[in-house]
C-alpha cells in the first residue's frame, strides 16, 4: 500500500538480515528478498539497496569474533567483507536476472554538494541502464560509521540526493514501539508517525543483535532527514521471508509521513543555500526554454559573472539582468566561459573531455 505510488525506493538492510547469530549466511532470505525486488522492478520502480554486512561477512570469512575489534582491525576486515558481500548479492540476484552494481559512499560524499551531485548522476545512469545500485558505507575509511553505526543515516542521505519517494529500513523489529518490545510485553507498535514530536524523538530502543551496530536512535535521525527531504520512510521487520511483500500485504510496520513534498524540499534546499557564487546571463530563447521546464544549455548563455566551481549555487538572469531562477552548475565558471554560446555537441571538442550537455539541469534549478 505504501509503495504503490513510489517511483524511487531506497531499501536499507542490516547485518543481522544477511548473517545469523551462528555466522551463517541467510541465503534463503536473500533469495526471497531478490524475488521481491524482481516484482518491484517489473513495475518499473527504481531501486537502491543500502547494505550493511561487510564487517560481519569479513569476520565470517576470517573466522574473527566481531566483538571487541580495534578500529583498524574493523577497517581491514571490512575490505575482505566487501568482496564477500558483493559476490553474495551478484550470485543471488543473477538467478532472478537482476543486474547490480556497487557504489561505495561515505556520509561526506552525500553532504558535500559537488560530490553529491556526481553521485546523483551516477545513480541516474545506473537506473537508465536497468542496474540496481548496492550502496555500501566505505568502511575502510569511514571511521564514524564503524564506530557509531550510521548506515541508517547514510540510507536517508542516499534517499535525499536521489529524490527517492520512500526509504525502507529493514531491521530485526517490526517498527517503532512505545517501549522496547524485547523487554516490555506491553510495548505497542506505532503504525504511523505524521510528526516527529519530542515524545517520538526521545524513544530509544537499542539494537539487541551483536551483528548490527545501530539502534532505533539512528533510525529516528534518518526519519528526520527524510521528513525534510519530502521522502516517506518505513521501519519494518526484515527477518521474514519476502520482507517487501510482507510490508505491502500486512502493513505491519511504522510509516513516517514526510512533512513536505519532494519538490518543495528541493526548492527550499536550493533557495536557502548560502549566497550564490556566480551569475549567468542568458538570452530570451533560453529563458523561454527554462520556463517551460527545460534544462539550461551552453548555447543560451551570453555572459558569466563570478568565479565558481562545479556544483556551485548560482543565479540565472535574463537578458535584462533580472534574476528569475537559481540552480546548481554542472560546470565551473572557467568551463562555461569556454563553451557559452556553443552547441552541446561541441563541448567535448572545446574542453577536451566528455562532460554533461546541461550547464544547469532542470532538476537542479528553481524558478524564483
Amino acid at each position: 500500500m505504501h509503495l504503490k505510488n513510489s517511483k524511487i525506493i531506497v531499501i536499507k538492510i542490516g547485518s543481522s538480515l544477511l548473517v545469523d547469530e551462528n555466522k551463517k549466511i541467510r541465503k534463503k532470505w536473500l533469495s526471497s528478498f531478490a524475488k521481491d525486488l524482481k516484482k518491484l522492478n517489473s513495475k518499473k520502480k527504481k531501486i537502491i539497496i543500502v547494505s550493511s554486512g561487510a564487517i560481519a561477512l569479513g569476520c565470517k570469512k576470517m573466522n574473527y569474533n566481531k566483538t571487541n575489534l580495534r578500529l583498524d582491525e574493523s577497517q581491514a576486515i571490512a575490505s575482505v567483507g566487501q568482496i564477500e558481500l558483493m559476490n553474495l548479492f551478484s550470485q543471488t540476484f543473477s538467478k532472478f536476472k537482476l543486474n547490480i552494481s556497487q557504489v561505495l559512499l561515505t556520509l561526506e560524499d552525500t553532504e558535500e554538494r559537488r560530490r553529491s551531485i556526481n553521485a546523483k548522476r551516477t545513480f541516474e545512469n545506473l537506473f537508465r541502464l536497468n542496474y540496481i545500485p548496492v550502496v555500501n558505507e566505505n568502511d575502510t575509511i569511514a571511521t564514524s560509521e564503524i564506530k557509531y553505526g550510521d548506515n541508517d543515516r547514510l540510507a536517508s542521505r542516499v534517499a535525499q540526493i536521489t529524490n527517492a519517494d520512500t526509504l525502507i529500513l529493514l531491521s530485526d523489529v517490526d517498527g517503532l514501539f512505545t517501549k522496547n518490545p524485547k523487554i516490555f510485553e506491553d510495548a505497542k507498535l506505532i503504525k504511523r508517525v505524521n510528526n516527529l514530536n519530542k515524545d517520538i524523538q526521545n524513544i530509544n530502543i537499542k539494537g539487541m543483535t551483536k551483528l548490527g551496530s545501530g539502534g532505533m536512535n539512528t533510525k529516528i535521525e534518518a526519519a528526520k532527514i527524510c521528513s525534510l527531504a519530502g521522502c516517506d520512510m518505513i521501519i519494518a521487520n526484515g527477518l521474514y521471508l519476502n520482507p517487501i511483500n510482507q510490508i505491502e500485504k500486512n502493513n505491519n510496520c511504522t510509516f513516517f509521513k514526510s512533512k513536505i513534498s519532494k519538490l518543495h524540499a528541493r526548492k527550499k534546499w536550493i533557495i536557502s543555500s548560502i549566497s550564490p557564487k556566480g551569475e549567468l546571463i542568458i538570452d530570451e530563447g533560453a529563458k523561454r526554454a527554462l520556463l517551460s521546464g527545460k534544462s539550461l544549455l551552453a548555447a543560451g548563455i551570453k555572459k558569466v559573472y563570478g568565479k565558481f566551481s562545479k556544483g556551485a549555487h548560482i543565479k540565472i538572469l535574463d537578458f535584462k539582468k533580472k534574476e528569475f531562477a537559481r540552480g546548481l552548475s554542472s560546470f565551473s565558471s572557467e568551463e562555461i566561459n569556454k563553451i557559452m554560446g556553443c552547441h552541446s555537441n561541441e563541448i567535448q571538442k572545446i574542453l577536451g573531455y566528455i562532460s554533461k550537455s546541461e550547464v544547469v539541469h532542470k532538476d537542479d534549478m528553481v524558478e524564483i
